[in-house]
């Protein structure tokens, strides 16, 4: 079935125009490098770390990606990892400007997802924002989509990440 769903998923973002994604080395999760168990940084200034990536957008051109989590989920985890193999962190590279924002236990850095309407709970974890340089959220319907990460596949992973590319 998660094969089916992954031949669906970059089927249709093919369809839809977006760019193709990136042939992972590992077909199944329990293959997956572990390179990191705490992907965000917990210290970090969340504003300046999200205004740092739209500042770069503006000059690269390129759409921001930003991935809310908490080091305590694993869909988290999964998601970092998954970006960490190089052929996803050449695509995101040529594609995204990237920042990770800790969200805690859904109780920190909530004004990074309010300014995209987001202002109740999330639903869940890792939420992906994906945006314009200038701020539009392009993903709306689907930031949700990955924080059942654990039941996808690497490449239903990529998938997601590059439909949004153009």
């Amino acid at each position: 079935m998660r094969k089916w769903t992954a031949v669906l998923v970059v089927g249709a973002a093919l369809m839809a125009g977006a760019a193709a994604p990136p042939k992972l080395p590992i077909t199944d999760l329990k293959n997956l490098p572990v390179v990191t168990t705490s992907p965000y940084d917990e210290k970090a200034d969340a504003d300046a770390v999200v205004a740092a990536a739209f500042a770069r957008a503006k000059k690269s051109h390129r759409l921001v990606m930003l991935d809310l989590g908490g080091n305590w989920c694993p869909d988290c985890v999964i998601l970092a990892n998954v970006m960490r193999l190089p052929a996803m962190r050449a695509f995101m590279a040529a594609h995204y400007e990237f920042a990770s924002v800790d969200v805690g236990r859904f109780d920190k850095n909530l004004q990074i997802p309010a300014r995209f309407g987001f202002t109740k709970r999330l639903e869940g974890v890792p939420t992906v924002l994906v945006a314009t340089p200038d701020g539009k959220l392009v993903n709306g319907g689907d930031v949700f989509a990955l924080s059942n990460a654990r039941d996808m596949t690497p490449q239903s992973l990529a998938a997601y990440l590059a439909k949004w590319v153009n």
